[in-house]
């Protein structure tokens, strides 16, 4: 029996990609995720998920990810649709992977319409839970691999440009935003341009 997870990483960022990642493993070795300590990426260090990540791409049978850019993004969130694009990255992974079940993070308040909506999509068995991640193993292992996946998305950016970690709540990254708008009189491509914070930077900015 062929179980997967799903996870993403990256959804409140305002800078970067949704990262979307899977892992199928034969449901007798799925012990061997918890043997080696996977649990909740948001649990584990920077240092200790790069280790894992290695550790986990040996132990599963397969895994697959999805990104959705930022103007996807902003073109889901002006449709009201933002769920709708990352079920539709889920059943993209799953529809890859051809599990025979598998379980999801929800981040619809709505966890079995989330659900079914994703296995509509992919034609599979899918059982969506809220915090998926700390419940499941091969959910946790989904998320590590989500995780790594996106930070090295936003490394390859920090190269050229100081963003810190993309998310709101960076003074680092609010500073990035607001400087680059004063100069170039317009948003990076990396920058999610629907969000609340980059809007208020181009809105006052203008008056």
């Amino acid at each position: 029996m062929l179980v997967c997870g799903v996870d993403e990483a990256g959804r409140g960022s305002m800078i970067g990609p949704l990262v979307v990642a899977a892992i199928t493993i034969e449901k007798s070795k799925i012990k061997k995720l918890s043997e080696i300590g996977v649990k909740d990426s948001k649990k584990l260090s920077p240092k200790t998920r790069d280790v894992m990540y290695k550790q986990i791409i040996k132990i599963v049978d397969n895994y697959a990810i999805s990104k959705a850019s930022p103007r996807q993004i902003d073109l889901a969130v002006a449709k009201h649709n933002l769920n709708n694009l990352e079920s539709l990255h889920m059943a993209r992974v799953i529809e890859k992977l051809q599990p025979s079940v598998s379980f999801v993070d929800s981040c619809d308040v709505n966890a079995t319409r989330f659900g079914k909506e994703i296995a509509k999509m992919c034609h599979s068995k899918v059982q969506a839970y809220h915090h998926a991640d700390s419940k499941f193993v091969v959910v946790s292992a989904a998320s590590i691999i989500a995780k790594v996946t996106r930070d090295r998305e936003i490394a390859k950016i920090s190269k050229k440009n100081p963003v810190g970690s993309g998310y709101p709540s960076d003074s680092k990254t609010i500073s990035f935003v607001k400087d680059w708008f004063a100069k170039n009189g317009q948003l990076p491509k990396f920058v999610r341009k629907s969000w609340a914070p980059a809007k208020l930077i181009v809105s006052q900015s203008l008056t």
